[in-house]
């Protein structure tokens, strides 16, 4: 076996063996709900509807359909085991190791700086956040096209000096990868620019500083730059409506300077990675000592590159990579309400790795360092990395271990105290979940989510009065939120308050307009006053906003299919979306599955809903629950070939009020 293959396998080895740990570790309570945990569709696996909605959806503020596709196949393989996901993470980030180690063994030609920087990237502790948390796959899964993308654009290089069928072949392919790329996550969008720096090293097609060929060089990376452009545009579409905060909730100067801030804490945490959280909060002030200081390193490291740039051209190339790949997420446009993140130095490190690590090769071989020494340097920074990588991925066990880690290692983390709730939560621990959302709103008192969480808690405690306070106070601090006007309605319809119920589903409804929810809503009110003409209307309003809106199509359909009233029955109609509804969630689902057998029963399809309705008999039993007696009741009838019939106000209750 050649040096580079033996290399290569130890490196992957070694990797995996690290990240095994990732296969005894839960979803968390941080965007694993969205994703994975509480998503329908995904759970459902690899089906055509479900392709249909990752292209069409902007679920969770983004549009990455590689990425849901990916989620689904991992669910349609493993089901829910959280350990199989995660692993699926570690491969993934296993194979992108042995793609840089390709890349730059192409690139270079020096097996031992590539291994190099292939084991910092695969083993650093910042890396830990990508790989060890199931939301984000994008990371991994985008990284792997971009170094594909950048592995074809160096086989483009080496055929470009004929445009033959070779030539097209890897420019071709390059385009496809950064495509896919930008499909798992749109932070490719400076990718392009990387293409521009490897031309200047090592590729060296710049060495002889031609404006003319610089210019060629740019021009024949217009699709590249095409593609950037339609992502950045469809980012921003999908993540106006509530990732991005505006102006007012983070001015200018405080984004300029947290950047800086950002950009030199990265540096630092490279070097000295402790204290590593999720997330960072956002501050409401900055020091401005300390924003200073950042500007001042930055610059100087900057100048010092350049002034290098003759003799050590891999310093300014591994200095501008890391920079420009962290721009579209330095904050400048601010989503979410994080300072910095770990997951982002995912891809820009390999730059700043590069930068440190060809730079040091052209000093020792100038002053003439013998390999012993340098290998015993370069050993115990590795082991250093595998020891804190090992360290920190105890802390993704759970999100109790998480977030209460997170707390003791960052101040005022309102954020984490949240989540952090939500998992006492879900532990039935309603009191120290309290006590958690209660120490975020200390932290800061205008934190909609906190009272939103809040309230969401007071009211499954039944303390209506306290939660509806929340909810007023959460909408005082931001009449916008639409979230919270739903909320409140729902909380006022349990209080038979149906008019300003109704009013607050409006406002929801215009705040939010190609959202489904607030009609949705509005549908369910109607039918607990009885009104299912008008709850009807409502239902298809929202469908006309998300036609795969689940539980829309499972309402609507339950009643068309069983309604007191015979004159909005519509047995047909009523399946045709309660078998969508069934399609999105794959038969697992057992409501779904009782609505669709009303809807057979509905249309005379008798045979049909007395094996629907016993499926759904069979999943209650294999969850282990006991089967409604309604259920059993709904059978009988359809033996007898008699359709069901439900009143309006019978109708199940509203789930649990979104977070």
């Amino acid at each position: 076996m050649s040096h580079p293959r033996l290399v290569g396998l130890l490196l992957a080895l070694i990797t995996l063996v690290a990240y095994l740990p990732v296969r005894q570790h839960e979803f968390v309570t941080y965007d694993d709900n969205d994703y994975i945990t509480e998503n329908l569709v995904v759970q459902n696996g690899l089906t055509p509807a479900g392709v249909e909605w990752a292209f069409t959806t902007w679920h969770a503020s983004n549009w990455h359909p590689l990425t849901w596709l990916s989620h689904m196949l991992d669910c349609e393989l493993f089901d829910l085991d959280a350990g199989a996901h995660h692993l699926v993470n570690a491969l993934i980030h296993t194979a992108n190791a042995i793609l840089l180690l390709a890349l730059l063994l192409r690139l270079t030609g020096n097996l031992w700086p590539a291994a190099i920087v292939a084991a910092l990237f695969a083993w650093h502790p910042l890396h830990v956040e990508s790989v060890a948390w199931a939301s984000e796959r994008k990371d991994v899964l985008s990284a792997f096209f971009a170094l594909l993308t950048l592995l074809a654009y160096a086989g483009y290089v080496e055929k470009s000096k004929a445009w033959n069928a070779p030539a097209k072949f890897y420019h071709g392919g390059a385009l496809l990868f950064f495509a896919l790329g930008l499909l798992a996550k749109p932070m490719l969008v400076t990718l392009p620019f990387v293409l521009l720096l490897l031309d200047w090293w090592p590729l060296q097609r710049l060495v002889n500083s031609k404006s003319q060929s610089s210019f060629r060089l740019v021009l024949e990376k217009w699709p590249f730059f095409l593609l950037s452009a339609v992502s950045c545009v469809i980012t921003f579409l999908a993540q106006r409506g509530s990732a991005v905060l505006t102006v007012e909730q983070h001015s200018l100067h405080l984004r300029a300077g947290n950047a800086l801030l950002s950009c030199a804490n990265y540096l630092l945490k490279t070097v000295w990675p402790v204290n590593l959280a999720i997330p960072y909060p956002l501050p409401a002030s900055l020091p401005i000592a300390s924003v200073f200081v950042s500007a001042a390193v930055l610059a100087l490291i900057s100048w010092l590159v350049w002034r290098a740039r003759r003799d050590t051209p891999s310093l300014l190339i591994g200095w501008l990579w890391f920079l420009g790949m962290l721009v579209p997420v330095i904050g400048i446009v601010q989503v979410g309400r994080q300072a910095m993140a770990d997951r982002y130095t995912y891809l820009p490190h390999i730059g700043l790795f590069i930068a440190v690590v060809y730079g040091f090769q052209n000093l020792t071989t100038r002053w003439h360092i013998k390999s012993a020494a340098l290998f015993s340097v370069v050993g115990a920074i590795l082991a250093a990395c595998l020891l804190g990588t090992e360290l920190q991925l105890r802390f993704w066990l759970n999100s109790e271990i998480l977030f209460t880690h997170t707390l003791a290692v960052t101040k005022n983390n309102a954020i984490a105290h949240i989540n952090l709730g939500v998992a006492l939560e879900q532990k039935g621990r309603r009191d120290d979940a309290l006590f958690q959302y209660r120490a975020a709103l200390r932290i800061d008192p205008g934190y909609v989510q906190a009272h939103n969480n809040l309230a969401i808690l007071l009211d499954a405690m039944d303390h209506n009065d306290e939660a509806l306070a929340e909810y007023q106070e959460a909408l005082r601090l931001n009449p916008k939120a639409a979230l919270a006007h739903c909320n409140l309605g729902t909380l006022l319809v349990k209080l038979g308050r149906f008019d300003e119920a109704s009013s607050h589903y409006s406002e929801a409804a215009r705040l939010a307009p190609n959202d489904p929810r607030p009609h949705y809503l509005k549908g369910k009110a109607e039918l607990r006053r009885s009104q299912s003409a008008a709850a009807i209307t409502h239902f298809r309003d929202a469908l006309q906003r998300n036609p795969n809106d689940l539980r829309t199509l499972t309402f609507l359909a339950r009643v068309l299919a069983s309604d007191n009233n015979a004159q909005v029955r519509t047995g047909a109609e009523a399946v045709v979306l309660a078998e969508r509804a069934n399609t999105l969630t794959g038969g697992g689902d057992a409501f779904v599955l009782d609505t669709l057998a009303m809807a057979y029963a509905e249309a005379g399809r008798f045979v049909e809903a007395q094996r629907t309705i016993q499926a759904a008999l069979d999943l209650a039993k294999t969850t282990g629950e006991t089967p409604p007696p309604a259920l059993q009741q709904r059978q009988q009838l359809y033996l007898a070939n008699r359709a069901f019939r439900e009143t309006a106000t019978n109708q199940p209750p509203e789930p649990s009020s979104p977070r």
